[in-house]
């Protein structure tokens, strides 16, 4: 193989992983909307977090561009500050039950 046939492959890749990453993604969030507890529904949301998180690292490689980088640095700052924001409502909502 030559360096133009392997950029393709990689390429196709590339590509085929966003696609994984994006059915994972809508699986994850199924599970968020029915989970039956808040738990579920936390973890779920973290999970599509992430995928997000590695879609954007994967088209930055697959692109060549940095940008998607710094995004996917910000993306995943707030994407903590959310789930810790959560993790405190639901901790003090939990707490007013018993």
């Amino acid at each position: 193989m030559n360096g133009l046939e392997m950029s393709d492959l990689m390429t196709r890749a590339l590509t085929w992983t966003v696609w994984f990453f994006l059915g994972s993604a809508v699986v994850s969030l199924v599970r968020a909307i029915i989970g039956p507890t808040v738990a579920d529904r936390m973890t779920a949301l973290n999970m599509v977090a992430a995928q997000i998180l590695a879609i954007l690292v994967v088209v930055a490689v697959r692109e060549g561009r940095t940008s998607y980088l710094d995004v996917a640095l910000v993306y995943d700052i707030f994407g903590f500050i959310g789930t810790l924001a959560m993790a405190r409502y639901f901790s003090r909502h939990d707490a007013g039950r018993a």
